[in-house]
């Protein structure tokens, strides 16, 4: 299991990087190519468009072929794209490589939440999980610090090619040592499948596909603003800027990995964790955006993002548990959607409200993320068993049933 959660957890920390680096270039970009801020925001989005749009046949993907062969897949095709992002020559081919870009990553997070549920035990799930999610918020603490510099000694296109170097690199790990899967008990056999559209009509689903989309309003609007608002308003420069927001990603590195070891203990139960974050994060969203001062501004938006951190995980214990691993490839793909529609809808709107109004009414927007994330997670079941109750026919393991031992390890 470490090899696995190891190798993981190197492939997510690039593709993560992948996808911020755009972030921290959008000043250099908007001035090469003449944009402004709500054009920015779509280069973002173009992204996750086609992201949000894989998410679903990549489940399908990594259900009918294995998760191992899909995440190479992904790994290779992800690294080529951010190779050409570095040669592009006008806007309309920054929007068409992003969004080859986002369909070769959209493909990886169902296929490696796959992997990782063939090769480890339900109740250690969420804390391996936890493990190798903490990847994202380290990346987004490497990243700044890294790519700032070298952006800066020679010119934005060099972050691109540097990062689809480190893709290669993992694509050649994973190939190399990914251990195989342990044989399956007869608790977890496969039942017959259903059609594709009687488990995507479950709307339980969707339901926590809703609450990942108000969690990573959060993220990615922060993440691909903040740069930027410390650059443009605050004249901070573009190195100290990468070094002040690995800050509030420290915060959330440990609050991924926090809320994946509460959510093991409680077997689900994601209303205890993610209302009480989600409050916290959206009075430190009001306060972060009001700051006086860049030390307020950094403060507040640790808190807010380590409170809403916490949350990360706790969205994915109950689907996880509830659905049959014959199936976890399309069960986590819609959660993980609706995150992704978060991120295509999240930086225009902001561009175009700084843009209209000021980044003060652009991060205040993302309150409503909290508020989305907060009633989310009251609306929907609080652990596996009441999950297969509400999904009516998703496939399911055979050990749902009647032993009050088996109904707690699955959760």
């Amino acid at each position: 299991m470490r090899v696995t959660i190891a190798l993981l957890f190197a492939a997510w920390l690039v593709d993560y990087a992948d996808r911020l680096v755009i972030n921290l270039v959008l000043p250099s970009l908007g001035a090469e190519f003449d944009l402004d801020r709500t054009q920015q925001g779509l280069v973002v989005s173009a992204f996750f468009l086609a992201y949000a749009l894989c998410q679903i046949p990549g489940g399908l993907l990594a259900d009918r072929f294995g998760g191992r062969r899909v995440t190479l897949w992904a790994l290779l095709t992800w690294s080529v794209f951010t190779a050409l992002t570095g040669f592009a020559w006008s806007f309309a081919v920054l929007l068409a490589l992003r969004f080859a870009f986002g369909a070769a990553e959209g493909i990886f997070p169902p296929a490696a939440m796959k992997v990782l549920v063939e090769r480890t035990r339900p109740e250690e799930r969420m804390s391996a999980n936890g493990t190798v999610m903490s990847s994202n918020a380290l990346a987004a603490v490497i990243t700044p610090l890294a790519v700032a510099p070298l952006v800066a000694a020679f010119g934005w296109r060099s972050a691109f090619w540097s990062t689809a170097a480190l893709g290669v690199l993992a694509l050649l790990a994973v190939r190399l040592w990914l251990p195989t899967p342990p044989p399956r008990t007869d608790s977890q056999a496969e039942t017959a499948r259903p059609a594709l559209g009687a488990i995507l009509r479950k709307g339980v689903l969707w339901r926590f596909a809703l609450m990942m989309f108000g969690y990573n309003t959060i993220v990615w609007g922060l993440n691909t603003w903040v740069p930027s608002y410390l650059s443009e308003e605050r004249g901070v420069s573009l190195t100290s800027a990468g070094a002040l927001v690995a800050v509030p990603a420290l915060g959330a590195a440990l609050a991924t990995v926090v809320g994946g070891r509460i959510s093991d203990r409680l077997g689900g139960h994601h209303r205890t964790v993610i209302v009480p974050g989600m409050a916290v994060a959206a009075v430190a969203l009001l306060l972060m955006a009001n700051a006086p001062t860049v030390t307020g501004f950094v403060v507040f938006g640790t808190v807010a993002v380590f409170a809403a951190s916490l949350a990360y995980m706790p969205i994915f214990a109950v689907p996880l548990a509830g659905l049959a691993p014959a199936y976890v490839g399309v069960g986590s793909a819609v959660v993980i959607f609706g995150g992704q529609v978060a991120g295509m809808v999240a930086p225009p709107v902001m561009g175009a409200l700084a843009d209209a109004f000021s980044f003060q009414v652009a991060f205040g927007f993302l309150v409503l993320g909290a508020v989305v994330a907060a009633v989310m997670a009251c609306l929907t079941p609080q652990d596996a068993a009441a999950f297969r109750a509400a999904a009516d026919g998703p496939p399911t393991a055979p050990s749902a049933s009647p032993s009050p031992r088996t109904a707690k390890d699955s959760a």
